[in-house]
């Protein structure tokens, strides 16, 4: 018998569970099932384990939309966000719906048969094969088994231990030790103030400084709210205004960056030690926003500095020597314990190979279409939460779109759905992003084009609108029926929009 499913979800993290308890409600009769890599649901929020891992951005917009945020720190721990994922799918049976330690391997459109076979590996190395006809892939954005690790001249040498973020040994003990943290990203931000609690000495090396603002771990008008209003009420309220914050600060950071980092600048002068060298080590020479900003709760990086628990240096390696790093200034840096934060590798799909028909498709040669699909790819959806707010955000978004699209196409006897490019030649970047991690990968990730429905939108606004208030039949997409030779029963809607003829699979 075959194993054939409705909806096959790729992933048990927050862009997961977000799309099965939409479609658990939209559909109770459809089969949804989750296919989840690791033995644990939660993501990235169970995959890390470094000290200190929280989010970074406040819980009110990484939150789901169906489940109110209850505890009172906006900026949670990570062991606390994988217990609400866990609740949420709890509550609504998802957590029933998941096979663990399946890993899809590739998955092929057959469009004869207008359904997805995909390509499982199970423990042991078995391989097991299961069929859907819609794909939903939640699998995040960068590789769970290869972190971006740089070597090092002259690592061999180092006496003293030497660990990645995204595999912490519970092991490991850095109390009373000396501990550099080579990057200045948001896992070096949350690393070095909770490293030295109890640490000796806490380096922070980066190459070039980050932009990094210090906000309230804790939301007083959402406790506030919380206590006089039902949960839901208030919950829908505090998320309102994030969102409403959210926008209006990044639009004054790339609109005003002159006085966006005037007044960065003035909070850091504040929190940080009288005459303390900020033009070194917090003034980057882009605009906010060129990269992701970094968030510090309670502004806990800058009492780790002000304490002297902590300090920062800027500057590059010259080598691992055995009792630490030379750097090229000369100056050497001692260390018992080196972390490497040095980032994420990129990955689409779970790492999965994709295929339509047979023929490979090459994720670079297809274009986004409304931030959810790519061009070529029919009845298959993903998640890429924002560059510039919460990834839950986009991720809801995207999971009402997926019941908008499935309930469209259910109505009208469609089997297929599959977007195509448009019709001008020129591309973007997918991510505009300038950050070191998006651009080792940039060549390998789809493109978007200059216009809606190939745009993707860097604002919930805009996304809210395409997402669950446009229509379904436009340029950019192609419906047809239910077996091979049944005709492009949807090309007659797309054409009457001017759409241009269909894509090859992978080709824009």
């Amino acid at each position: 018998m075959t194993d054939h499913h409705d909806v096959l979800i790729i992933g048990a993290g927050l862009s997961g569970i977000s799309a099965a308890v939409h479609l658990a409600q939209a559909f109770p009769e459809k089969t949804v099932t989750i296919l989840e890599q690791r033995e644990a649901m939660g993501g990235t929020w169970d995959l890390f384990r470094y000290p200190g891992v929280r989010s970074d951005s406040d819980m009110y917009t990484l939150g789901f939309a169906f489940k109110p945020w209850e505890h009172t720190k906006a900026i949670a721990d990570g062991w606390t966000i994988r217990d609400y994922i866990h609740a949420a799918a709890a509550e609504h049976g998802i957590d029933q719906t998941i096979r663990y330690g399946h890993k899809v391997i590739a998955a092929d459109w057959d469009s004869a048969r207008a359904r997805w076979t995909v390509t499982v590996e199970v423990a042991g190395g078995e391989r097991l094969c299961l069929t859907a006809q819609f794909l939903h892939f939640g699998a995040g954005y960068y590789s769970y088994t290869r972190p971006h690790r740089p070597a090092f001249p002259g690592e061999e040498r180092f006496s003293g231990q030497i660990v990645h973020p995204q595999f912490w040994p519970e092991e490991l003990d850095y109390a009373g030790k000396r501990v550099v943290v080579i990057g200045s990203g948001a896992t070096a931000m949350t690393l070095v103030p909770a490293l030295a609690a109890s640490a000796a000495k806490v380096t922070m090396l980066q190459r070039s400084p980050t932009y990094v603002i210090a906000l309230p771990a804790e939301d007083d008008l959402a406790n506030l709210l919380r206590r006089v209003l039902p949960a839901g009420l208030a919950y829908r309220l505090t998320r309102a205004n994030h969102l409403a914050l959210t926008f209006a600060s990044y639009q004054y950071f790339r609109r005003a960056p002159r006085r966006a980092k005037a007044t960065i600048r003035r909070m850091q002068e504040r929190m940080l030690p009288e005459g303390y060298p900020i033009d070194v080590h917090f003034s980057p020479s882009y605009d906010p926003w060129d990269e992701r900003l970094c968030i510090v709760p309670n502004g806990d990086l800058f009492r780790a500095l002000r304490e002297g628990n902590a300090e920062i240096v800027t500057d590059r390696i010259d080598t691992f020597t055995e009792s630490g790093i030379r750097l090229v200034s000369g100056q050497e840096l001692e260390a018992d314990v080196i972390v490497t934060a040095t980032g994420l590798t990129l990955e689409l799909f779970g790492g999965a190979a994709l295929s339509v028909d047979g023929a490979p498709v090459d994720p670079a040669a297809t274009v986004s279409y409304k931030g959810a699909m790519l061009s070529g790819l029919p009845n298959l959806t993903m998640t890429f939460g924002y560059i510039n707010a919460s990834w839950t955000l986009k991720a809801d978004l995207i999971s009402r779109y997926l019941t908008r699209l499935i309930a469209f196409m259910d109505e009208r006897g469609y089997s297929q759905a599959r977007p195509v490019g448009p019709p001008e030649p020129e591309r973007q970047p997918f991510i505009t992003l300038q950050s070191g991690y998006v651009r080792r990968m940039i060549d390998q990730l789809p493109r978007q084009g200059l216009r809606e429905p190939w745009r993707v939108h860097q604002s919930w606004l805009a996304d809210w609108r395409l997402l669950t208030r446009a229509p379904l039949a436009d340029e950019g997409m192609r419906f047809s029926g239910t077996a091979a030779g049944s005709g492009q029963v949807g090309d007659a809607e797309a054409s009457r929009a001017g759409a241009p003829a269909p894509a090859a699979a992978g080709v824009a």
